[in-house]
Parts: structure tokens; C-alpha cells; sequence
């Protein structure tokens, strides 16, 4: 696939282990439909983020804090 798409111009290679460099690098196969409906989840409601603190044991600030971007 890496000859196909001719990554080595763009700097990306396979290691001896088959993972791929640099490690930012990422590659899949995407496949669509005309047809296809994307939506949108929304955004973390406070019970959301109360119910995964207790499960977590952990607190809601420091879960608030790391989770900012999706409240």
C-alpha cells in the first residue's frame, strides 16, 4: 500500500515492525456513500460529566478541566 500511495514522498515509512514514521503519521481506508448522514453528537451535559467523575473516582474539576473543548 506504502508503494501505491507513494509515501515515501512525503517522508512517511513502514520500521521493521510495520509501524510507520514519523509517529504522527496516520493511514486508513475511507469509504463513503452518497447517501450517508453525518450528525453531530453534542456537547457533555453536567450529569455526564457528574456521573463519569463518580464512576471514575475521580473529581469533576479535574474532569471538567480535561474535557473543556467537548462542555
Amino acid at each position: 500500500m506504502f508503494e501505491l500511495l507513494k509515501a515515501d514522498e512525503i517522508g512517511m515509512a513502514l520500521t521493521e515492525s510495520l509501524a510507520m514514521t514519523p509517529a504522527a503519521s496516520v493511514s486508513g481506508f475511507y469509504l463513503s456513500h452518497p447517501d450517508s448522514v453525518y450528525f453531530n453528537v453534542g456537547k457533555i451535559g453536567d450529569d455526564q460529566l457528574q456521573d463519569l467523575a463518580k464512576r471514575r473516582g475521580v473529581k469533576a474539576e479535574d474532569l471538567q478541566r480535561l474535557l473543556a473543548p467537548n462542555l
